[in-house]
């Protein structure tokens, strides 16, 4: 049953709920939703907890991962996400937005709209995907008055710093931005673009008792890891940001590519998800009861011969 018209609705904070995951045994597994399907069945999967990237949010608006969009345009995904699946939500807040101000503002603007938390990265703008080349920081100082601001206009938010430090100032400088993080109020630690296990485990060793989070992107410096060994080196949250946009816009390729070549879509419908398997993951029938006046849909079997 969808999260609006479900009749568990959470009554805690979802900051508290995303609390609440980082306290319970395990690894937190967040595979990354771009949108309310998709996150619709990534929860019907039975994931706990999701992740907004801004990769693939910029992606899905075909603009590039530069630090253009806005807060404005980021809290239209996590409402969509939150009233869609009702499940904690980790948000890519880039850099804020801006200086110190305008990280309070957005911290305000994605609590109200649902998020459960947020990460904060040290890059200057315009940033880039933290697996590319030349990555420009922010001085140490800068960062850390941005994380204090985001912990002071907070009310439950989970405030994450990601570090893309490891690239230019080595494992060092990467754990002594870390550090400084935290003591201005970060709750946990993104150390992004690790390139091997050695450097998973040497940061973590040195940040002992600290919730970090991994991140599983496809085609980056990082080499493919589970849940289970990332959890092994000392992991407490791994994100899989962009691999369900890049599943579904390899699929559209292939569907406009096959109606361009075969005149339709008669030789993809197997690949597709059927009017059942829609109407059943957006609640329709669902929706439906909750108003009298509206019939109730009779789904069409199969598809209609010549």
């Amino acid at each position: 049953m969808p999260y609006l018209v479900a009749s568990d609705l959470p009554r805690q904070s979802a900051g508290r709920r995303f609390r609440d995951l980082l306290n319970q045994p395990g690894i937190l597994k967040l595979p990354g939703a771009h949108n309310g399907m998709a996150a619709l069945q990534a929860k019907a999967t039975g994931f706990k907890g999701l992740y907004l990237s801004g990769a693939a949010m910029t992606a899905s608006m075909g603009l590039p991962d530069l630090g253009i969009i806005t807060v404005d345009d980021v809290a239209f995904f996590v409402r969509q996400i939150v009233r869609a699946s009702g499940l904690p939500l980790l948000v890519d807040a880039d850099t804020g937005y801006g200086e110190a101000l305008n990280v309070m503002h957005a911290v305000r603007v994605f609590e109200d709209a649902g998020a459960g938390a947020l990460h904060l990265e040290d890059q200057h703008l315009p940033k880039k995907c933290g697996h590319l080349n030349d990555k420009k920081l922010v001085d140490i100082n800068d960062m850390a008055a941005k994380v204090a601001a985001a912990a002071k206009a907070r009310r439950d938010l989970v405030v994450i710093a990601r570090t893309d430090a490891a690239a230019s100032e080595g494992l060092d400088g990467a754990v002594a931005r870390a550090r400084l993080y935290l003591e201005a109020g970060a709750d946990a630690i993104f150390p992004e673009a690790l390139n091997s296990a050695e450097m998973f485990r040497a940061f973590a060793a040195r940040m002992p008792g600290v919730p970090l989070l991994a991140n599983m992107t496809e085609f980056g410096k990082t080499p493919f890891f589970t849940a289970a060994e990332f959890e092994q080196m000392g992991y407490k949250m791994v994100i899989w940001p962009v691999s369900a946009l890049r599943v579904a816009n390899k699929a559209q390729q292939d569907l406009y590519a096959a109606i361009m070549r075969d005149g339709g879509t008669q030789k993809v419908v197997d690949q597709m998800q059927t009017r059942t398997e829609l109407y059943a993951t957006i609640g329709l029938h669902d929706y439906e009861a909750l108003d009298a006046s509206i019939i109730e849909t009779i789904v069409p079997e199969g598809m209609p011969q010549r």
